[in-house]
């Protein structure tokens, strides 16, 4: 069978209420709701090995961004049993204040980057204020900090972190912004991270309208699609009906599973 993993994604806050212009580019003029706005990290345990998928943001930047913060993703892990000193490896999907904060917490991490996005948050882009709010300057000269520390592994493209557990850049809503797929007993499954905020955006083909590039988000869906091989192995990167449609993993933190098959499906 290989390498083989399980999957948890960890809810760590919410953002409620939305409207459907904040969740889709062209929203539908007939809706008047949308969904709330879910914010996850993701481990991946297998192999006498954690690795973590995004950091999540602190109750500082919680404040400064008006999200509801419900746990410090550092303590969610530890309620679920995984403490940061012994996080070995985490993958960054890309440097948005949500999915990069906390990299001063795990004393004992390699991080694994795509080299696009170091350079986009470093770039001439950030000189432009709508295209450097998603980003902090604390997390990212955090980053810049770890990499003369010679703590980041830098990816162009594919790569792979371990057996089973592989980077690819799709780029979109962040220029180097990538997708994992990990190989697990139900197939492989793709943590897409926001590549789609929601299963919608990807059904629909209509972005999240936080993006840098059109063109590359919409040629990542199908990335996503393909590495996926099949509707129910992809997982959106802030959609609570994630919570609602796989098997809670946890009673002391807010943990579901990922390598499990989901109660609905998507195949049409």
């Amino acid at each position: 069978m290989g390498n083989l993993y399980e999957v948890y994604a960890l809810r760590y806050a919410t953002m409620s209420p939305r409207t459907p212009h904040m969740n889709f580019l062209s929203p539908d003029p007939h809706e008047s709701t949308a969904q709330d706005l879910d914010y996850f990290v993701w481990l991946i345990r297998g192999g006498g090995r954690d690795i973590l998928v995004d950091t999540g943001f602190n109750a500082e930047e919680a404040t400064l961004r008006a999200r509801k913060l419900t746990l410090n993703p550092v303590d969610a892990l530890e309620r679920f049993g995984v403490k940061a000193s012994a996080i070995a490896d985490i993958i960054v999907t890309h440097l948005h204040y949500d999915h990069a904060g906390n990299l001063d917490r795990f004393p004992n991490a390699r991080f694994h980057l795509q080299e696009r996005e170091m350079a986009y948050a470093t770039g001439r882009c950030m000189c432009n204020g709508l295209l450097r709010h998603p980003f902090s300057v604390e997390h990212v000269t955090q980053m810049v900090r770890h990499v003369y520390g010679e703590r980041v592994s830098f990816y162009s493209g594919d790569g792979e972190v371990a057996p089973g557990v592989t980077v690819h850049r799709v780029g979109g809503h962040s220029d180097g912004l990538q997708v994992v797929r990990v190989e697990t007993a139900r197939g492989p499954v793709v943590l897409a991270s926001d590549a789609a905020h929601y299963y919608a955006n990807l059904q629909r083909r209509s972005p999240f309208p936080i993006v840098y590039n059109v063109g590359d988000m919409a040629a990542g869906w199908e990335t996503v699609e393909r590495l996926a091989g099949h509707p129910d192995r992809f997982i959106p990167g802030h959609d609570p009906l994630v919570t609602e449609i796989y098997p809670r993993a946890s009673d002391q933190t807010d943990a579901w599973a990922l390598h499990l098959p989901p109660t609905r499906s998507f195949v049409k």
